[in-house]
């Protein structure tokens, strides 16, 4: 059974920095792309970063790029996304999962982390 537990989220001001992680397990998470996924309540789920398998390939929303960074222990089987200098606007919540293509969720979605960026 695939399992995607996210964590790591919580209450940051501004400028201030965060770690997600999500726990994997169920699928070969040293084989497959993954990603994370933010949504505000009301709006689409925005694609924020991708990382390949061999965890060297990366990509980021233009909106994080240079604040946001990518990476994964394969061993463990878990993903990790740094937040730097965060900002109003990432408040929301953030889900991982695997990827099919360059984009596309593999799985259904797990339970989230909410990152509130607020003073």
């Amino acid at each position: 059974q695939v399992r995607l537990v996210e964590s790591g989220g919580g209450q940051v001001q501004p400028g201030g920095s965060a770690r997600l992680s999500c726990a994997a397990s169920g699928f070969q998470f040293g084989d497959l792309g993954m990603m994370w996924y933010r949504q505000v309540a009301g709006k689409e789920r925005e694609l924020v970063a991708t990382i390949f398998a061999e965890g060297r390939t990366k990509f980021y929303l233009d909106s994080v790029k240079g604040r946001f960074a990518l990476s994964r222990d394969n061993e463990k089987k878990v993903l990790y996304l740094q937040m730097n200098d965060l900002k109003p606007e990432d408040t929301a919540m953030y889900f991982c999962n695997a990827l099919i293509g360059a984009r596309s969720p593999r799985f259904g979605w797990g339970q989230g982390t909410q990152v509130t960026v607020s003073q």
